[in-house]
Order: C-alpha cells, then structure tokens, then sequence
C-alpha cells in the first residue's frame, strides 16, 4: 500500500493530472470503457444481486454518465481562477482564488450501489485534477473484480488503481498518508474511517446513513404519495441509504395508506424474474433484517428464501419509537408504520433523534411544508417525493451529523476534492508606511478613520 501510494504521489506531482485537458481525456476514457462494458458490468451485478441490467443502468450508470458529461463540459469553468474584491488594507492590490487538486485520493465505496457508490466519487476526484485508489466493497465480489478488471487494464496504477479486499486490506490503506479520503458505508464504519484519518489529519467525506423518515400529512395526494413511497422504499429491496426508513402517518388516513400500500406493493409484483427486485446482500444481512421483524405487528409480507437472500416487501404497523425496527437503520424491505395526531408531537420525535440522511414530507399544504423544512435538519430530501432529489446535481448530495460530513455530485464533488487556495497579487510601486514601525499617534487615528 505504501509503494502504491508513493507512485501516486510521485505522479502527482509531475503536475500532469493539473492540467485540464488530461482530466477531461481521463473522463472521456472512464466513459468509453464503461459504455464498451455494459453488459459485463450487467452480469457481474446480476451475479451479486440478481439485479437486472434494466435498474443497473438507470439506478447506477445513467447516473455515472451523467456525472462523467457534467464533469467534461464544466470541468474548465470549475477550475478557473476566480476574482475577489480586495479590502481596503491592501490597496493597491488584485485578490483571486485558485482551485487546486488536494493529491492523492482515497475512496471507499460501498456495496449496495456498487458502481455508483464507488465511481461518482471517483469521476469528481478526476474532475479536480486528483490521482485515485478506490477500495471497492468486498462484498459483492462479482461487482468488485469487474471494476478492478476495467480499470487496472485500462488506467496507469500510478493514477487511478482499484484495491481489492477486505479488512485487511482496508485497514493497511487508512494507515497511508493521503490527501482526501472519501467514504460511503454506515456510520459504525464511518468513525473507524474518520479516527484513522484524524491520526495524519486528513480531509474526509463521510456519505453515511440513518433513519430517514418519511410524513404522511392529513392534506397529501394519499395516492400519488403511496405510489412514489413504495417504489422509493423497495428499489434495490430497501438497500438504499437515503430510502424512506419509516412512514409516521396521520391517524386519518392510517387505514387507507395501508390498504393502497398493500395494493401498490402487489401491483408493482416486486420478483427478480420481473427484473424489479433483488436479493439482499448476504445470509447474514437478511437474518439481521428478519430479526427486525414483530410477527404481532405485521401487516403484509415478511415471507423469505434464506437460501436465495430474498426477503418480500414488508410492512409493520402500530409501530412505536420503541420498537426493535426503530432501533438502527433498516437497509431493507421492511417498511415500519408509525401514525400521529399532532404534527407537532411528530416533529418533536424526530428531532430527539440523530440527524436523518433524508427526510420526505407528503403535503399539499405550504404551511405543512415549511414546517417540516424548518424544524428537521437532515442531509437532503423532497417534497411529495423520495429518492429522486439525488438525480439533481445542481443541488449536491450528503449527511449532516452522524448522517454525514461533506457533499458530492456535479461541482460539490469537484469542491470536494479540491483546495480553494486565497492569493494577494500586490504590485511594488507603492508602498505605505502606516503598518511599519514607529507606532505614531497620528497612524493609529488614520487606522481609524480608515477602517473604523
């Protein structure tokens, strides 16, 4: 791992990934590989989690694509110099601000959206003129050996390499030196990540995770609401970090959310032979999610195959904050139902809590809305939809508090692996002698009448 990170380094600073027109190459490159392997990258996702090619190219490619033309179109504007006023105290002077690459990247990814979850934040770091190790999830190890494949084939190890392993691996690479480490897993791996980068003081994004509630109010569209909600939550059966975790429902429309819920669940047909479910990652994370689940509380499904991985979209309900489910993320297709009379009770409940990755407020009333938006903090989230908010680039996408630490996507990755650097320009022709010594009566009254 040292080795590896010394050749980085040295590359690095040959300047060569500074310049604009290599990014943009590399980009182009990533792009090329990417869309020439389609279908192996297909198979291989197909291989970890009967996923079909249909929502691996629209929940993950499609996505990297986008970030990858973005990237190329814009990279030159994100990189120019930019002009800033300067003060008073240093007249007569120019001020800008350069951004420059941090160095050497490290980045974890993680395996629920293996390719995306790894590759956005691989394309930013480019973007920012960046050299790259990426430690893709071992979990799925299909996913994981196509990525290394591509890139180690394809890319010079002393810029973009791909390190596969476990925690062994893992471990040996957070005890490296590097510029940027970015991170995408859960917030108990989170603070082993944000400990070992504190050792060597590095920077990081931490894309974590939480219980990301979703409101159902008394004055929403129930239909249009249940429907958005329950493609939201079972995508990718619940393996999603900024997935509805729980519904809280007006007591109002409690049975009839439920009954449309049960309605849109079976009309969607969520099987892997319909190309619109997946297994769950490994025996050990469905035991977990089958754990979660309180026979005396279930209102539809929880029927599951230990030997396939599959667990059926499930739905609990009079559900309390006590319960077992409520306890941790889900990170599966078990949807618990909590109902309120008073808003504001609701709100209060939440906000007892660590801050959400996401949050989804169901309304049509603005006063409603701006409430929720006002009183929660969390990460991202949409309202009168789910999921969808991290399609838009333009708005960024991360955690705040134990949900996460930084953002990324379209400029907010470039920033993310970028130093703004602050420079002065001062010409000599003039110089005053206010600041120099001696100490005067008269200089300190200037200073005054100057800057007050």
């Amino acid at each position: 791992m040292q080795e590896l990170v010394d050749l980085q380094k040295t590359f690095f600073n040959t300047n060569a990934s500074k310049d604009i027109r290599f990014r943009i190459a590399q980009l182009k490159k990533l792009q090329s590989l990417l869309k020439a392997n389609e279908e192996v990258l297909h198979r291989a996702i197909y291989a970890d989690f009967k996923k079909s090619a249909f929502e691996n190219y629209t929940a993950e490619l499609s996505l990297l694509y986008h970030d990858i033309q973005q990237a190329i179109k814009k990279v030159k504007k994100w990189s120019a110099v930019k002009r800033v006023k300067t003060n008073l105290a240093n007249f007569p002077a120019k001020s800008y601000i350069i951004p420059e690459p941090l160095g050497v990247t490290l980045i974890i990814g993680a395996w629920n959206y293996p390719y995306q979850l790894s590759l956005a934040p691989a394309i930013a770091a480019i973007a920012a003129g960046n050299t790259v190790i990426l430690k893709p999830s071992e979990l799925p190890i299909h996913t994981s050996n196509a990525m290394a494949k591509l890139i180690n084939e394809n890319f010079d190890p002393s810029f973009f390499k791909v390190v596969e392993g476990g925690v062994p691996e893992t471990s040996a690479l957070l005890k490296q030196a590097f510029d940027k480490i970015f991170f995408t897993g859960s917030v108990q791996v989170g603070k082993i990540v944000y400990q070992a980068a504190a050792k060597n003081l590095i920077p990081v994004t931490l894309e974590l995770g939480g219980k990301s509630p979703a409101i159902i109010t008394e004055n929403c569209d129930l239909k249009v609401s249940v429907k958005r909600l329950i493609w939201a939550k079972f995508l990718n059966a619940g393996q999603t970090c900024i997935a509805p975790d729980y519904v809280v429902v007006h007591a109002s429309k409690k049975a009839e959310f439920l009954a449309l819920a049960k309605k849109e669940i079976e009309a969607s047909n969520f099987l892997i032979e319909a190309d619109n479910y997946v297994q769950i990652i490994n025996q050990k994370n469905l035991e977990r999610l089958l754990a979660l689940i309180d026979t005396d509380k279930l209102f539809y499904g929880g029927k599951h195959d230990i030997e396939n991985r599959l667990l059926s979209p499930t739905i609990m309900t009079d559900v309390t904050f006590e319960d077992k489910v409520m306890q941790d993320e889900i990170f599966g297709p078990i949807l618990p139902v909590l109902e309120y009379d008073n808003l504001e009770d609701i709100l209060q409940q939440i906000k007892l809590r660590p801050k959400p990755l996401s949050c989804y407020v169901f309304t049509n009333d603005n006063k409603t809305k701006q409430k929720v938006l006002n009183e929660i903090s969390f990460g991202g989230g949409a309202i009168n939809d789910a999921l969808m908010h991290i399609t838009n680039s333009n708005m960024g996408f991360g955690g705040v508090g134990e949900s996460g630490i930084g953002s990324y996507h379209g400029e907010y990755g470039f920033k993310a692996f970028s130093h703004y650097k602050g420079v002065l320009d001062k010409p000599t022709w003039l110089e005053p002698s206010i600041k120099y010594y001696p100490h005067t009566n008269f200089k300190l009254k200037l200073i005054k009448l100057l800057f007050g």
